[in-house]
């Protein structure tokens, strides 16, 4: 009796603090859709710009509905085979009682639920990047809600699932580096192989039109990250979300800093661009990594991948792949570093004791484990998503056609243009008035 006494006083009680915490976190994490659609949308041409926000934004709906008819249970219910979870209890949210406390936290699962629901809509939403111009909104649509039931929704039960197979193994990936950012970079690679490039790829200019959109994006991002990343650890109980947060401000300063200094001296130029894809690019690799390295490690982690990200973007043109705003260059490649140099940098004094190379007893053992989750994520992640795009493709057909795309593929897809400049002022506007024989004459009006 005095056994289950002690059980139960140290049992996990509800704190609304951290369930304050958690949904401040969440409406954060929810804010970096629109950010990465702004990202996104200041980056493709003018004529593209409508189709780039809507392709983050649809995310909002689909997945939302998706996480809660079944994907909150396939990737966090009761384990089976170690690759997927179910509970029927939770289709629907249907019998989750409103003080349920998720398994040994102190936040209710339904914290827990809208927390995850976040992360499962900004991971499909970063694919879009690299579809940019091309692909029809329907089959975008499609496309996303049969990729979250085939590959996000069991991706995210081996990475963070009880019983997962990369869970199991000590794989460390704090807030998504394989589950998001490789499982997005490696699908935007499998896609764009399968749908194929650009009309005038490596022959047109296809600049930026906004860069001013894009340093807005690149900002709600790296605010909203703060919730992506130091929200992981489920609270504050012990500054292991304290300390992620801080990474999260080092490595991102890092990684933009570095990003900048390879520009110029590779190109001769600091441009806004490449501060908001450095910044970008350390968020990426601080996300698995944050928890377990040091402030000091979280410098190495940004400065490395600013560097190597930078280095990355420019192998679409090497090897002709069409990487529309760089998602492969950024989200994978950025996602591996991060995931990997864990196998160096992890302290033991962070999420877990677990260290890598440079620390403790020098042992690769975390690194080996780095590499299986890293390598499986990919694998899966990319010939799942080849497949699922073929099989669109030769069904309803997943790109616009050519006219369409040279046309516009706002207008042709949304029936919208970002820009109306037909009733701008700015001048004296001239209607024609008749004019006699001699022709046609003009007066002023007030624009």
């Amino acid at each position: 009796m005095a056994a289950a006494i002690t059980l139960a006083a140290d049992a996990p009680t509800l704190s609304s603090a951290n369930t304050g915490f958690m949904l401040i976190c969440s409406a954060l994490v929810m804010l970096m859709t629109p950010g990465l659609a702004f990202f996104y949308g200041g980056m493709v041409r003018v004529k593209s710009t409508l189709n780039m926000l809507m392709m983050s934004f649809i995310s909002l709906g689909i997945i939302t509905i998706l996480w809660v008819l079944y994907g909150f249970s396939l990737a966090f219910g009761t384990d089976h085979g170690s690759l997927i979870g179910w509970n029927s209890d939770w289709v629907g949210l249907s019998n989750i009682g409103l003080t349920e406390l998720w398994d040994g936290y102190t936040i209710p699962i339904f914290v827990f639920m809208v927390f995850q629901l976040m992360f499962a809509i900004i991971t499909p939403a970063l694919i879009s990047g690299a579809l940019a111009d091309r692909v029809k909104f329907s089959a975008w649509a499609l496309f996303i809600a049969l990729w979250a039931t085939v590959v996000y929704f069991p991706v995210a039960h081996w990475v963070w699932g009880a019983g997962g197979w990369a869970f199991d193994l000590g794989v460390i990936d704090f807030a998504g580096g394989t589950a998001v950012h490789i499982n997005a970079g490696a699908a935007a690679l499998g896609v764009i192989l399968v749908i194929g490039k650009r009309v005038g790829f490596k022959k047109d200019p296809m600049r930026p039109h906004s860069l001013p959109l894009v340093m807005l994006g690149a900002g709600l991002l790296w605010f909203g990250w703060f919730g992506f990343n130091a929200g992981s650890w489920l609270g504050n109980d012990d500054g292991v979300g304290a300390l992620m947060f801080v990474n999260t401000q080092v490595a991102t300063a890092a990684a933009m800093l570095a990003w900048l200094a390879y520009e110029k001296i590779r190109h001769g130029a600091f441009t806004t661009l490449g501060a908001a894809s450095g910044a970008v690019a350390g968020l990426v690799a601080i996300t698995p990594s944050g928890g377990a390295v040091s402030p000091l490690g979280a410098i190495a982690v940004g400065a490395i991948a600013g560097v190597l990200c930078a280095m990355a973007v420019g192998l679409k043109y090497r090897f002709n792949y069409d990487d529309s705003l760089d998602v492969v260059g950024v989200h994978l490649v950025g996602g591996v570093i991060g995931s990997l140099l864990i196998g160096f940098f992890a302290t033991g004094k962070g999420q877990s004791t677990a260290t890598g190379v440079f620390y403790g007893d020098h042992s690769f053992d975390q690194l080996w484990k780095q590499c299986a989750g890293v390598f499986a994520v990919l694998a899966y992640s990319l010939i799942a998503s080849a497949i699922l795009a073929f099989l669109l493709d030769k069904t309803i057909g997943m790109r616009v056609s050519e006219d369409d795309e040279v046309a516009g593929i706002d207008q042709a897809e949304h029936a919208e243009t970002a820009y109306d400049f037909s009733g701008a002022g700015g001048g004296a506007a001239r209607t024609a008035v008749p004019a006699g024989a001699g022709g046609t004459a003009s007066k002023k009006v007030d624009a």
